[in-house]
């Protein structure tokens, strides 16, 4: 593999005015040696040094903040200019100009199916940027084509390591455990792109949603597994709290319940706490046999 190095050449603000000034001399020259009593050697040798500072010109160029330039000698890489400013390297050179600054695009929205089978919408925004311009340039075709791409190919293989929906919090899923999936995502894009010299910042879903052909089905599923979740809660804490509520009058001994009195006070208090609607107390003015 080609890997970066660093070749910045020369300030080019000293070039240009050794240029500049060459320039003029010959032009003077020329001039001169243009004239009637002038010399014909001053005259060809102003021309040639006129033509070889123009030449030199082309040596010339400018490096942006946050950005390279790989330099080639007839496809012989040499190396890559970070310095920003003026620069000045061999005119033969060739200076493909390639920004490092942080990108970020968003997929395109992708129809998969989940682990579960389900077919699912799902779309992603990638934050990235170049960290190799050797890598980019020389070891992919086109790395902003292959960044987009193998990070389509990344989201579809993680939508279908996971399902849409978990009711149970041991299970990881699209929609449930964002922060984990996202983090999954980031370092399989990254693993796919490491070749490219680019390094992955973010990746995070931005999109996800049930296929509108089983969107409504699966809205009816998603409420009825939400009820029988938060049912099975309810009846857990309410039975904790039943044999809470013996417990704490057998020890304190505030009254002594046999069997079938327990039996009603559990069914009544399972009535009150695990009912939908609020219950009307009933006051027993009587005896409690």
């Amino acid at each position: 593999m080609i890997r970066e190095r660093a070749y910045n050449g020369v300030s080019g603000v000293p070039v240009i005015l050794v240029l500049i000034l060459v320039s003029a001399l010959g032009l003077w020259g020329i001039v001169t040696g243009a004239s009637s009593e002038g010399s014909h050697v001053l005259l060809v040798g102003s021309i040639v040094a006129v033509l070889v500072a123009l030449f030199l010109t082309a040596g010339v160029f400018v490096v942006n903040p946050n950005e390279g330039r790989v330099l080639q000698l007839f496809g012989d890489y040499k190396g890559t200019a970070h310095e920003p400013g003026l620069r000045w390297a061999n005119p033969f050179y060739t200076k493909k100009r390639i920004s490092i600054r942080v990108r970020n695009f968003e997929s395109a929205r992708l129809k998969v199916n989940d682990i579960e089978g389900n077919p699912i919408e799902i779309a992603a925004v990638v934050v990235w940027r170049v960290v190799d311009t050797a890598e980019a340039v020389f070891e992919v075709d086109d790395y902003n084509n292959y960044v987009k791409v193998q990070s389509e190919s990344a989201l579809r293989n993680l939508a279908t390591s996971y399902p849409y929906d978990a009711h149970d919090d041991a299970l990881m899923s699209l929609r449930g455990h964002t922060a984990a999936v996202a983090e999954h995502l980031k370092k399989e894009i990254q693993d796919r792109l490491a070749r490219a010299g680019v390094e992955v910042i973010e990746a995070r879903i931005s999109h996800l949603a049930y296929a509108p052909e089983i969107a409504a089905s699966m809205l009816q599923r998603q409420q009825a597994g939400a009820i029988i979740a938060a049912r099975t809660r309810i009846v857990e804490g309410a039975v904790g709290m039943v044999e809470m509520a013996l417990e704490l009058l057998s020890k304190r001994d505030i009254v002594d319940l046999d069997n079938e009195r327990k039996a009603a006070m559990v069914s009544n208090l399972l009535v009150v706490l695990c009912g939908e609607r609020s219950t009307q107390p009933i006051v027993n003015a009587g005896s409690i046999y």
